[in-house]
């Protein structure tokens, strides 16, 4: 996504009329490497919000493939109603439904046709998996015709599917479409005099991240891939809590075989009425082990959050008494079994019987999400204390509550210093003029203690332009937030993990703006606060190295925000500074102790004048990284810093 540009930073002064620039100079202490930077400081969240499972980076296209939503017909076209058969048979305790599809007394052809999520995107070119779960209930010879219908209604892929049978077993078919269509339906006709019974009905790209089957969106996965994350938070959230705990996430109903898991109706269905999603359910086709072996593949630490036995407290705060809290730590226990077990253990095997008999190495394990008060510590003990016990190196992260502040967020965090806790989740969804401000949160934290977990966090801008869902990632919150991450990094001692949220978003189906990636059915593009959370995780570096202008941290003075830091495995120092002036600033860095491999410096640089601009799924290069180089003279580097501009420098130094 990078591209040059076609004139450096510093012949861009050459262009504008002549004037007296404000000069600064700051100092970066190249020979004087601090707190290390945990290869986890950089990570990303994920929550099922904004069809960012189903209909998002799960790559199943059909929606509800079993049949499973209360509408069983929801999703699916069915012109010859009076025909069709949605039957329920009680097996093993479990409900199993199916679709019956007879033949019409006409010469028509009967049908039934999948709508998708918002449509179904298709690539032409590409090559698609239709496996069918089905069985003849009536007749002989019977087929099917299986296509995919553009906007139109026009065909642009079909092929035929045959050797049915009378008992249930999986078919599956592979053929390319011959044409793009983001609105695309899938249809599926009966050839022959008959019925056949239907309980599952799953299409997807043959094209997945990694070629997985049951994978993951190829070009949304490769966008979290770029970000090159240490860790996977998953799977949010509050999705995580239910409005009830009934509704609560269960991993438990997410593993196994894929037609047995447990749907649940999404929480954000009917969270934000005025963003009503009824088809918006949960089919856990992305469940607990897609979660680990989707970490496994970006190289990221998996950290799974679990409930806690709560219910969000902003809407019923339904609790479980304490004396009935097993399930809950049984849940803990077990899912580390499942994570790191032998596969002589109970689920350990399940592992290894889903295809993955190495253990995933888990580490971290969050427990509970945004909850507070007396009621959240109690429940959290009771788990905390079987972890331990039973796994004392699973490092556990606790939180803080909803806010960054405020009497909630101080009672936990004077709790949480006495108990067993790892890492405090704080979340904070805030303007920018909060993020330029806050710049010095951490430099005042209590060192050796308490790790932090920045678990939650993104800059809001007031934008009532819904036409464009992208608008609220416009430069202004991207800045703000480059500014706030050079106090992260600056703190590395004190905070061990960030991540910006939520992570997807489809531009027809969102619930929550702003968001890191916007998506349709064919197409994604990354945001300005993409780039910057790119320019961090891609340039981390292993220690902290001490950044002051006048013998102070430059955290907002003359309008500046700087961190550096040094990768001690290749001897190359990276510098973030943020102009968040209207002006343009000469900037002078001298790096002390510095013995430069190189004469000059890497320089990649995101500005833009007009602070409401954002990418567009149209338009995705509005905002993105530019690369040029500077000079080294000796051990200084001088700079031109654009108006409103977020620059990385990277220097290469001897080893």
């Amino acid at each position: 996504m990078l591209k040059n540009l076609m004139t450096g930073i510093f012949l861009w002064a050459l262009f504008v009329q002549p004037q007296v620039f404000a000069q600064s100079t700051i100092t970066v202490q190249a020979n004087k490497p601090g707190a290390e930077i945990s290869p986890t400081m950089w990570g990303v969240f994920f929550e099922d919000i904004n069809f960012a499972a189903d209909g998002g980076i799960y790559a199943e296209l059909v929606k509800n493939r079993s049949f499973k939503f209360p509408d069983p017909l929801m999703g699916w076209k069915v012109p010859f109603r009076d025909s069709i058969r949605v039957i329920n048979s009680r097996i093993d305790e479990k409900d199993h439904r199916y679709l019956r599809l007879p033949s019409l007394k006409s010469t028509q052809l009967n049908y039934i046709q999948n709508q998708g999520f918002r449509g179904m995107g298709i690539h032409g070119g590409e090559s698609y998996r239709l496996v069918l779960g089905s069985r003849v209930a009536e007749g002989n010879n019977l087929s099917l015709l299986v296509e995919l219908l553009n906007e139109n209604g026009d065909p642009i892929s079909k092929t035929q599917l045959s050797g049915l049978t009378t008992n249930w077993d999986k078919k599956e078919v592979v053929f390319e479409a011959t044409a793009t269509s983001a609105k695309a339906n899938l249809r599926i006709s009966l050839q022959g005099k008959g019925a056949v019974d239907f309980n599952y009905v799953s299409l997807f790209p043959v094209n997945t991240f990694k070629n997985r089957p049951n994978g993951m969106r190829a070009d949304l996965a490769e966008l979290l891939n770029g970000l090159n994350p240490g860790f996977l938070r998953f799977p949010g959230g509050c999705i995580v809590e239910g409005h009830h705990l009934d509704l609560r996430y269960q991993w438990k109903k997410t593993v196994g075989d894929l037609d047995e898991r447990e749907l649940i109706i999404n929480r954000w269905n009917t969270e934000f009425m005025h963003r009503h999603t009824p088809d918006y359910y949960q089919s856990f086709g992305l469940g607990f082990f897609e979660y680990f072996v989707l970490s496994e593949d970006l190289g990221a630490e998996p950290l799974p959050i679990l409930n806690c036995g709560m219910a969000c407290q902003y809407n019923t705060g339904e609790l479980a008494p304490l004396d009935e809290m097993e399930v809950y730590i049984q849940d803990a226990l077990d899912l580390i079994e499942f994570a790191n077990g032998d596969t002589s253990s109970k689920w350990g095997k399940l592992r290894a019987d889903m295809g993955h008999p190495e253990p995933f190495n888990l580490k971290y394990v969050g427990i509970g999400n945004e909850q507070w008060g007396h009621q959240y510590l109690e429940r959290y003990d009771l788990i905390a204390a079987a972890v331990r016990a039973k796994y004392p190196d699973i490092q556990l992260v606790t939180g803080s509550g909803p806010s960054a502040d405020g009497d909630r967020f101080d009672y936990l965090w004077k709790e949480l210093k006495g108990r067993q806790a790892d890492l405090v989740d704080e979340h904070y969804y805030k303007d920018p003029n909060w993020f330029f401000n806050n710049a010095r949160r951490y430099d005042s934290y209590e060192r050796g203690g308490l790790k932090v977990f920045a678990g939650e966090y993104a800059s809001h801008v007031r934008n009532e332009n819904i036409k464009e869902a992208t608008s609220s990632n416009c430069w202004l919150a991207a800045l703000s937030e480059a500014a706030y991450m050079t106090g992260l990094e600056r703190n590395a001692d004190v905070v061990h993990m960030a991540s910006y949220a939520p992570l997807f978003a489809h531009v027809d189906a969102w619930q929550w703006r702003p968001d890191l990636i916007w998506f349709d059915n064919l197409k994604a593009v990354a945001t300005p606060n993409y780039y910057v959370q790119q320019l961090y995780s891609t340039h981390s570096g292993t220690n902290v190295l001490p950044v002051s202008a006048d013998g102070e941290i430059v955290a907002g003075q003359d309008s500046l925000y700087a961190s550096a830091s040094l990768d001690k495995n290749t001897g190359r120092i990276y510098l973030k500074v943020v102009n968040a002036s209207k002006e343009a600033k000469e900037l002078v860095v001298n790096f002390t102790g510095l013995k430069p491999a190189a004469k000059e410096a890497l320089l990649t640089e995101l500005a833009e004048n007009d602070l409401t601009k954002f990418n567009t799924l149209d338009q995705p290069e509005n905002i993105i990284p530019q690369k040029d180089k500077a000079a080294l003279k000796g051990t200084k580097l001088s700079l031109m810093l654009k108006p409103q501009s977020f620059v990385l420098v990277d220097v290469a130094g001897k080893k």
